[in-house]
């Protein structure tokens, strides 16, 4: 690989938001056994679900629902989805790419169709909308299978079905095969006779149903041994195979089922006991022993049986249908029931074997690349230590801070305890500090580890583990505030780079993305801008798989901030929104990337004095930006939430703002010079002028928004002097914005105005208000004071400010220009654009509800936009707020 920074093509449709394949199995319904029973009147019944857009198959497990809907699926004209649902699909991100993807395989959706969950945790509302919009738009509907639904226990993930059923109209048919009651609201569908149901009772087998299953299985029994095998299990599809299959060896079926009639165990116990006593030892252990694996390949299996012939064992086992499944690939995996019991008789007949099985299992599988079943079975076993190994030597240790698998990891490593004690522990143990931001704790385990690595051999484990803690450095020098510490980091991660495989480096992508954003950070934050965007842009200019979309979205969010704090407020807000935007699309739960990009947006809106709008940024931002521990959006809120209370009149309580509510090991030169602007704004506000001064004496032109904003300071002191020679210390270079143009120009109209220069000072407010117009930058001119109003009110000033500073609008070519009839107030009534949406909501007749469903926002948002409104508009009814729009032309 090439340099740190280093973008190459690395997206791939073909993984899940795990950057996993997806498995190709769980797409494919279940193949019928021979002795599989078509039972028409089950078949009949499905067929409803046609009419209907909510089917249920509900049943307890081995009641024959799968093979009953699959039998069913096979007769129907295309498109027909089917997926199969695991327990890790409970993260809608997963499930939802599981669904999209099985949509595409059956021709539902193109193959080039945009829009899938990037990260495994969350998809965002506009992605689900976009889905039934266009399964609504279908002439003919897709039947959509979710086998094994019982699985799936997330509320949200419920409500989310519900959602694209319901707005998906004739263009879906869902159907559901559970053992428990989906959290979906049945009652309605029932109400609208909109729900096909087909339940335990009904997917009991009859007692010719039973007579047609048995003989298929070879066994003929009188009426009376049939019906009493009926009554006995109750029509359960399982309980009457294994009961076949456990009696045809037998010289007296009857009598052999009558005995069993009489025994006290369980039904699956028992029949278990009977299956295994009846295949060879080998066949028996082989069972046992790959109990403890969700999917095994023979080579898998020989491995935990220490044999070679588990091939020819599976697939004998396979072909007598004895609740072994073949997933393709030579792959298998056992029935769910038949698993568990299997595992239950393992603990008894080899107590002590479950933990080395699964040590086996996690060897072969790390061998062979499958890092989370390898982490899953280590850990199992007990073996942190390999478990941990794994992670570090195949470069994963990003995975803590993607968003992909940060939870699992730290569920997963939670019970690790002291026993584990190679490096890779403590810096799995480190990562997980530094994921809850834990820097103490994190720096204990990080310089163990270190320590260790200093001693130890060289091997390609040695860089891996060496360069992954490239990667923790520099999170700790972002962190900490520690610019020095990161570049540190970064130069190290450059030279051990040269020492792995591109192979190996390009299956993780994010280990260098998370790197470069942590560097980019760090750069930031000590006010070197240039660098910082050099970083940051080699990461958010590339698009990756999935575990890149997390550092993409924190590099965007810093970018937004450099492009503020150099002046550039429509730069500014693009970048924030586009890091907002790609969180929501990937479902991603407000990362610090999305976090900044609405502190970014709210400072915007403070400098266009939406302050409403800036509140609300503010309170959404606040619960992430509380927790974060992370100085750059930590002063980036300090500097947007003083500002916002400066501009309320409320000095106390920005003075309180600006204080950083962290500590770091550098200080940042524009942290502090807004922090020394704000309490400098708000002594003089509080006429304390000479202790405003002193504030101000750190303020140079390095942080050129500073300094024009404290040269207008210095001029509300009586200062002109020192402004003007603040102001020449600006070193612009092309790099800033309107936001240092805006201001310099000002101060200096100002300086002109109270030297008797009208001409100049109107020059250069004209100036002023064209620069700042296209920006919409009013808070310079709020902030000016009496003395430009006088020059705001002749009529060329007053044109160049019309509909976006003042009330009123533009003149139109040829119209005779008028002065002003009088004095008018600064800041025109001007309603955000999702303020807009709502008021046209309102003058639709909508409810609130339906324009939150409309607008796919919470009706808690409706109504803090409606708030706005009427407070802008002056008014507290509906019908008021859409005439008084009306009337001012906003709508």
């Amino acid at each position: 690989m090439g340099t740190t920074g280093g973008a190459r093509a690395r997206a791939d449709a073909s993984t899940d938001p795990l950057g996993d394949p997806y498995l190709r199995t769980r797409f494919a319904p279940p193949s019928r056994p021979p002795t599989f029973l078509r039972r028409q009147r089950l078949l009949a019944h499905l067929d409803q679900a046609l009419r209907t857009p909510l089917t249920l198959v509900n049943g307890s497990a081995g009641a024959g629902k799968t093979l009953l809907t699959a039998d069913w699926a096979a007769g129907l004209r295309p498109p027909v989805a089917w997926l199969t649902v695991e327990a890790g699909d409970h993260r809608p991100g997963l499930f939802w790419a599981y669904v999209l993807e099985s949509l595409r395989g059956c021709g539902a959706r193109a193959p080039g169709a945009a829009g899938v969950p990037a990260d495994a945790r969350g998809v965002g509302r506009g992605l689900l909308a976009w889905l039934a919009a266009e399964l609504n738009t279908r002439d003919r509907p897709v039947v959509l299978v979710l086998d094994e639904y019982d699985r799936m226990a997330s509320a949200e993930i419920a409500e989310q079905l519900e959602f694209v059923l319901h707005h998906s109209g004739q263009g879906l048919r869902l159907v559901l095969v559970t053992r428990t009651e989906p959290l979906l609201p049945l009652h309605r569908y029932r109400a609208a006779d909109e729900l096909t149901e087909i339940r335990g009772a009904e997917l009991s087998f009859t007692l010719e149903e039973a007579d047609a299953l048995l003989r298929l299985h070879g066994l003929r029994l009188t009426p009376y041994a049939a019906s009493a095998l009926v009554d006995r299990t109750r029509g359960w599809a399982a309980g009457l195979r294994l009961s076949a299959l456990a009696a045809r060896g037998s010289t007296d079926p009857e009598r052999y089922l009558k005995e069993f009639e009489a025994d006290h165990s369980t039904v699956a116990d028992f029949l278990l006991a009977e299956v295994l006593k009846g295949r060879a030892q080998e066949t028996q252990d082989l069972l046992l022993r790959v109990s403890v694996l969700d999917s095994f390949c023979p080579d898998l299996a020989d491995a935990l049986t220490l044999r070679t012939d588990a091939e020819s064992l599976l697939a004998e086992l396979h072909g007598e249908n004895a609740f072994i499944e073949r997933l393709g690939h030579s792959w298998y995996r056992l029935h769910p029931l038949f698993r568990e019991i299997l595992r239950a008789h393992l603990r008894e007949r080899m107590p002590g074997a479950e933990a080395e099985l699964h040590l086996r299992a996690a060897r072969w599988l790390r061998r062979s690349g499958f890092l989370p079943e390898t982490l899953a079975h280590g850990v199992a076993g007990g073996d942190f230590d390999l478990a941990a190994g794994a992670l570090v030597d195949g470069l994963a240790i990003g995975q803590f801070f993607t968003g992909l698998r940060s939870e699992a990891l730290a569920e997963l490593f939670a019970g690790m305890g002291p026993e584990a004690k190679s490096p890779a522990s403590d810096l799995v143990r480190a990562a997980g500090a530094l994921a809850r931001r834990d820097v103490d704790h994190a720096l204990h385990w990080l310089r163990r580890a270190q320590d260790q690595l200093s001693n130890a051999e060289d091997s390609p484990s040695l860089v891996a583990a060496r360069l992954s803690c490239t990667l923790l450095e520099a999170l700790v020098a972002r962190l900490t505030g520690s610019p020095p510490r990161a570049e540190q980091a970064a130069a190290a991660a450059e030279e051990l780079r040269q020492d792995l495989p591109d192979h190996l480096l390009d299956e993780h992508p994010e280990l260098t993305d998370l790197l470069m954003t942590q560097v980019g950070s760090a750069r930031l934050w000590a006010g070197r801008f240039d660098d910082a965007r050099t970083a940051l842009t080699r990461v958010a200019g590339v698009r990756g798989g999935p575990a890149t979309v997390l550092p993409q979205v924190d590099s965007m969010g810093h970018l937004a901030l450099i492009d503020y704090l150099n002046g550039w407020l429509g730069r500014a807000e693009r970048r924030a929104q586009t890091a907002v935007c790609e969180a929501e699309r990937a479902g991603l739960p407000l990362p610090t990337g999305a976090v900044l990009g609405r502190l970014v947006l709210a400072a915007v809106a403070v400098d266009r004095q939406e302050l409403d709008q800036a509140r609300v940024l503010l309170d959404e931002a606040a619960p992430r930006s509380a927790r974060e521990n992370d100085p750059v959006p930590t002063a980036a809120r300090a500097l947007a939430a003083s500002r916002l209370l400066l501009d309320d009149g409320d000095t106390h309580a920005a003075t309180e703002a600006v204080e950083p509510a962290v500590s770091a090991a550098v200080a940042s030169p524009w942290a502090e010079s807004h922090a020394a602007v704000v309490r400098s704004a708000a002594c003089i506000a509080d006429g304390r002028p000479d202790e405003a001064m002193r504030l101000l004496h750190g303020v140079s032109g390095d942080q050129p928004v500073c300094a024009v904003e404290a040269a207008a300071i210095e001029v509300s002191a009586g200062r002109p002097r020192a402004a003007v020679e603040l102001l020449g210390t600006v070193h612009a270079e092309g790099h800033t914005g309107p936001s240092v143009s805006v201001g310099a120009a000002l101060v200096r109209a100002r300086v002109a105005q109270e030297s008797g220069d009208t001409a100049t000072a109107r020059r250069l407010v004209a100036r002023a208000l064209l620069d700042a117009r296209r920006e919409r930058l009013r808070r310079p001119f709020l902030r000016a004071g009496d003395w430009i109003k006088p020059l705001l009110a002749t009529a060329s000033l007053h044109e160049l400010a019309a509909g976006w500073l003042l009330p009123g609008r533009p003149r139109a070519p040829g119209e005779p220009v008028q002065p002003p009839p009088g004095p008018v107030p600064l800041v025109p009534v001007e309603l955000s654009g999702r303020e807009r949406d709502v008021l046209r909501g309102l003058a639709r007749l909508m409810s609130t509800e339906e324009i939150a469903a409309d607008l796919y926002v919470s009706v808690n948002t409706v109504k803090t936009h409606l708030k706005s409104a009427y407070r802008k508009l002056a008014v507290n009814r509906r019908g008021d707020a859409v005439r008084r729009a009306r009337d001012l032309d906003l709508l």
